[in-house]
């Protein structure tokens, strides 16, 4: 008897304190997640400063001999030595601008009819098409934009904007098919898969009870969806439009193929320029010269400034407008 009495003694005191080992187990599990995670966290911001670091270090000797009027001027001459980064800058910003006016308001019409309009199995199969067009190369494009729709432009589109707009400095000049207005459609025909998806989604997560309430009260198919399903993911959307803008604006191989690769500021769009992006492609296993190479890095610099630019205000935006929405977006 005193043998059992001991051990059923035994029994409640291993049930007593298994679960306090399991507790310690799982706090313990807890902690290395926490700085598992944190880890991760450190590690974004390590490379952020690390790639920061390594481009101001390499365009230092640009940075000395041009200083700020590298940003400002349009030369850009290899044999003299000559280094400007204004044509660049304004062929990434204006081609990045013509993608981004293209691409949106098609992407949410994309999004509207897969959500509101198009019958299950036509949302599916279009959502697919959707989906393989952003999983194809950047190459891709350039190749297509080149020996297709550049002799395009030059034959039908072009013509018939500088006939119907000539009259504005934006279309005037000869119909060369490739330049900044072909560049910045290419870009679109890019983003476009990526904003359409994410502002499908968007669309998706609004809730159906808030939808059928305003169908309750006889609104339209147009006024729900202005009214109601674009206000209430107005933040997300905006969030799609953003990294459409950040697929765009350094984007490389298809802009290099059309945009003409011209260091000139025209301002017709059928003019042959270059973007950031492509002034590197087209010539950084060229620069043998030191000051040629550090001219490049600092390209890569500014590039790298503007993208942190258009993020901090790409947040104050969507604070600002959250804040007029009393904190509900």
């Amino acid at each position: 008897m005193p043998g059992i009495y001991l051990f059923f003694m035994v029994q409640r005191v291993n049930k007593k304190i298994r679960p306090i080992k399991n507790q310690n187990i799982q706090k313990k599990a807890d902690r290395v997640f926490h700085w598992l995670t944190a880890l991760s966290a450190l590690l974004i911001l390590a490379l952020m400063i690390g790639i920061f670091w390594e481009l101001l270090s390499n365009s230092r000797l640009a940075i000395q001999k041009f200083g700020f009027k590298f940003l400002v001027s349009e030369v850009w001459n290899p044999v003299t030595q000559e280094f400007g980064a204004a044509s660049s800058i304004y062929g990434t910003l204006v081609s990045t601008a013509i993608a981004l006016l293209l691409a949106v308001p098609l992407s949410l019409a994309i999004a509207v009819f897969l959500v509101e309009l198009a019958p299950p199995a036509i949302s599916r199969l279009v959502g697919y098409a959707i989906e393989l067009l952003a999983a194809i190369p950047s190459i891709i494009f350039g190749m297509w934009g080149l020996f297709v729709f550049a002799p395009f432009m030059a034959e039908h589109i072009q013509p018939g904007l500088s006939k119907a707009l000539g009259f504005l400095p934006l279309f005037q000049g000869p119909p060369m098919g490739i330049g900044m207005l072909t560049a910045g459609v290419i870009l679109a025909l890019m983003i476009l898969p990526f904003i359409s998806a994410v502002a499908r989604d968007v669309f998706r997560m609004v809730p159906a009870v808030v939808k059928e309430s305003a169908y309750g009260l006889g609104s339209t198919t147009w006024e729900v969806t202005r009214k109601v399903t674009i206000s209430y993911g107005l933040r997300g959307l905006l969030g799609a439009a953003f990294l459409g803008l950040g697929r765009a604006i350094g984007e490389t191989m298809a802009v290099t193929f059309v945009i003409g690769n011209d260091h000139t500021i025209s301002k017709s769009l059928f003019s042959p320029a270059n973007s950031i992006a492509s002034t590197l492609a087209n010539e950084f296993a060229e620069a043998s010269e030191p000051l040629y190479l550090s001219a490049l890095v600092k390209l890569g610099l500014v590039l790298f400034a503007i993208t942190i630019l258009i993020q901090i205000i790409a947040q104050l935006w969507l604070k600002k407008i959250g804040q007029s929405f009393g904190g509900s977006l």
